[in-house]
């Protein structure tokens, strides 16, 4: 092979001094700036807790296990994962003034983490240089037996929400998920669903008062934010507008003794017919009793090798087993419950009931945080018609070609107070009209981007699958079940409303209008955003 030319190697010598000087020019640059924005956090620290001690820059020993103890979703912590140039873990109000403050003078985006429980990594992963503001130091909780009433900081879960609940009594409760690790920051402000849904409505309903740090530094109430401010943070993501720091909720009461049952049913056993059947009961049933479904394949017990489809048919009834028992022979006699079936027991044991954590196990492992990451992808849909038998036996094929137990749906119902409340009540719009509300979701252990390409590719082809029987225009979904295939903000700092319409009405409907006109009176240039932000009118 011959030697290039005297001209070209002198020529490639220039080059390759060019691109060494960028290189050393953009890396120092970017030290001077990372340099500067730490020292900025470091003077406006307005209390005594030295805020240096609560920051991770890259270089700190602590930064990768402080990033991973709160990601769920495996697929955003890989080697090609982008991580934050700083995580700011604030132990006081002041710290969060400080990081937006600095954020904003250093041009850095900032993403807002409390239980790392979100489906596309948001509060913890973007494209673009960002701090995180990581809340698992604010999560303390005031409960209030008198008023009924407490005080949840935003990095609590609702695990410890219900365990220091059951501290103070027996008979009071809160309507959340079912997952005891999911940090209330989110959970609250994009709705929250749980067991109690159909009695007590969602976790956002519940809310009274708020404390948020706005755009500006400003610590803000519900009487100094205003009500338009209030409404938009229950229910429609609070990233879009401030660091929610804590929550005001009502507590609900509920009996001391409650009943629960998980019945599972095979094809075999008819499991077609009452998953058809179920469609037209769950949402009319008494308000007192909530009856959930969930659908997985299964090594079948009656065929050695077979693979099967099960339905498991599980509930939480506020009141005794004999009173069930009526009510379900009334409601819904084909599944054939009995009182062998059914369980006594308080409200919060049945919460580790229903987290599939064992009786035998201490309410404590309710304050346990810690979780292992799993690969995973999920959406959701909501249906306002039953699903026809033939569609369902259509929907059993697609477990095939899956892992078993790999693959899950679960149908929650409506129906209850949630058909009361109106769709702008707050943000949250999915209420009267819908039977139940589908949760996707595959989960896979192989690891690489060809294996997540694979599954992901299964689950978008499932949910094509889906679209006649499902909500249309819009085909609605359910914000906390984040789903980036429905459409992604440009994250710089502007986005046009055709962008973000494409996923703001489907999680939102026409409240999403509304939000845009909040975002725009209180964050007009746009500092908090994300991927699915609520986007800003203001052009500058």
């Amino acid at each position: 092979m011959k030697s290039p030319p005297p001209t070209a190697r002198v020529a490639m010598s220039y080059l390759f001094l060019f691109l060494l000087y960028s290189y050393s020019w953009a890396t120092l640059a970017y030290t001077h700036h990372h340099d500067s924005f730490l020292q900025c956090l470091s003077l406006h620290s307005g209390n005594s807790t030295s805020l240096t001690k609560l920051i991770y820059p890259r270089n700190n020993p602590s930064y990768t296990s402080v990033l991973e103890f709160s990601i769920r979703n495996a697929r955003f912590s890989t080697p090609t994962t982008p991580e934050p140039l700083v995580i700011v873990t604030p132990s006081h109000i002041s710290h969060i003034q400080a990081t937006i403050n600095c954020s904003r003078n250093h041009d850095m985006q900032i993403r807002i983490r409390s239980g790392g429980h979100d489906y596309e990594g948001l509060s913890y992963v973007s494209q673009v240089p960002f701090v995180i503001i990581d809340l698992i130091n604010l999560r303390s909780i005031d409960i209030d037996v008198e008023n009924n009433t407490a005080w949840v900081q935003a990095g609590a879960t609702i695990g410890e929400l219900y365990y220091r609940i059951a501290e103070k009594s027996t008979t009071l409760a809160f309507p959340a998920g079912v997952c005891p690790t999911v940090g209330v920051g989110g959970h609250f402000s994009g709705g929250g669903y749980g067991m109690l849904m159909r009695k007590f409505g969602l976790a956002a309903d519940q809310i009274i008062d708020a404390h948020l740090v706005d755009v500006d530094g400003r610590l803000l109430d519900r009487n100094s934010m205003g009500e338009d401010l209030f409404w938009a943070i229950r229910g429609g993501g609070g990233a879009s507008f401030g660091v929610i720091v804590s929550w005001k909720v009502k507590l609900v009461s509920v009996p001391s003794t409650v009943t629960v049952f998980t019945v599972n049913r095979t094809l075999e056993e008819n499991g077609t017919m009452l998953v058809h059947k179920w469609q037209s009961v769950a949402e009319k049933i008494h308000e007192d009793l909530y009856l959930r479904l969930f659908l997985r394949a299964v090594n079948s017990s009656q065929q050695q090798g077979k693979i099967t489809i099960q339905a498991s048919f599980t509930s939480l009834f506020l009141g005794r087993i004999d009173q069930l028992i009526v009510l379900m022979q009334e409601s819904f006699p084909e599944l054939g419950l009995v009182k062998e079936d059914c369980i006594e027991m308080s409200w919060i044991q049945s919460i580790l009931y229903f987290a599939e954590i064992p009786q035998s196990e201490s309410l404590d492992i309710l304050l346990n945080r810690t979780g292992t990451p799993s690969f995973f992808k999920g959406k959701s849909d909501y249906v306002k018609e039953p699903i026809p038998e033939f569609a369902l036996e259509g929907l059993w094929q697609w477990f095939y070609e899956e892992e078993p137990g790999s693959v899950e749906l679960i149908f929650s119902p409506y129906g209850g107070i949630m058909n009361e409340i109106p769709e702008s009540e707050t943000p949250f719009p999915h209420r009267a009209g819908n039977l139940f509300n589908i949760h996707y979701g595959v989960g896979w252990t192989e690891e690489g981007p060809s294996a997540s390409q694979k599954h992901i590719s299964y689950m978008r082809r499932l949910y094509r699958y889906m679209k006649p029987y499902v909500s249309k225009s819009p085909r609605e979904a359910y914000m906390n079940y984040r789903d980036l295939d429905l459409g992604i903000n440009n994250i710089g700092k502007y986005t046009s409303y055709g962008q973000a319409s494409k996923w703001g009405l489907k999680y939102l409907k026409n409240n999403f209008n509304r939000l845009i006109h909040v975002k725009t009176t209180v964050d007009p240039q746009n500092f908090f955003r994300h991927e699915q932000s609520i986007p800003s009118l203001f052009r500058g």
